[in-house]
């Protein structure tokens, strides 16, 4: 849910008195004239607030939580589960992670864990749902939100999540309530005080087993994606086979 734009003002003025709004544009790399859109319709995007708070170094968690919207981030101190984290790795560093573990000693092939690629990833928002989900949870956060469960879905399947909705949803999981900002990439991991080396740390917890299962089911959701991508590539040849 976008700021209000007279929160957002008193806010500013906080953070940059007798600045100009040019000079905030500037330094933020917010355009002016988005800036100004946003005013005029009196509500302001979370994006805004939290290049403005990077570029005057401020912890965009800690501002956005000064807004009644997002007011419950000032209090919250859960730290992320491990499902969590391993949810924020992509999926071909888990591959790298399995051919490591699984090369024979002596084989040439890598040696030690790979640096692990930053959140967000192709399907972090998915995939932190689902490492959060029992099975309920999508019909607690349609009823608390009053957003349709399809809805919700879709926004799932296009690896998305509306800042307000990644809160309500790690509200109802009873998770630390920046995990999903993390997903979507509005914040990043040392902004939302995950610890350093957190999610290589829960990876070197799986057991082999674990790590291995998890590769294949994210391998298996990859080629679900990329068959329906093909077909509706092929579709499209055809219609415009078809007009012309």
């Amino acid at each position: 849910m976008p700021l209000p734009a007279k929160a957002f003002q008193r806010w500013l003025s906080g953070v940059a008195p007798d600045t100009s709004t040019a000079d905030v544009c500037r330094l933020s790399g917010v355009k002016r004239t988005t800036l100004a859109q946003q005013m005029v319709r009196g509500k302001v995007a979370e994006t805004t607030v939290v290049s403005i708070s990077r570029a005057y170094n401020i912890n965009p968690v800690a501002a956005l939580a000064t807004f009644e919207t997002y007011k419950d981030l000032a209090s919250s101190a859960i730290p992320p589960t491990d499902k969590e984290l391993v949810s924020q790795i992509a999926t071909v560093d888990l591959l790298r992670a399995v051919i490591v573990r699984m090369a024979p000693k002596g084989s040439g092939g890598p040696v030690g864990p790979a640096e692990l690629g930053p959140p967000p990833h192709a399907t972090s928002v998915k995939n932190w749902v689902d490492a959060i989900d029992d099975g309920e949870l999508r019909h607690r956060v349609s009823a608390a939100t009053g957003v349709a469960p399809q809805n919700y879905s879709a926004q799932l399947t296009a690896n998305r999540l509306a800042p307000e909705l990644a809160l309500a949803t790690s509200r109802a999981a009873g998770v630390g309530l920046a995990g999903g900002l993390v997903a979507t990439g509005l914040v990043t991991e040392a902004e939302a005080g995950w610890p350093p080396g957190a999610r290589q740390a829960a990876l070197d917890r799986l057991s082999d087993g674990d790590l291995t299962a998890l590769a294949g089911e994210r391998l298996q959701a990859l080629g679900k994606t990329l068959r329906r991508q093909e077909q509706d590539q092929e579709q499209t040849e055809r219609i415009w086979e078809n007009l012309v």
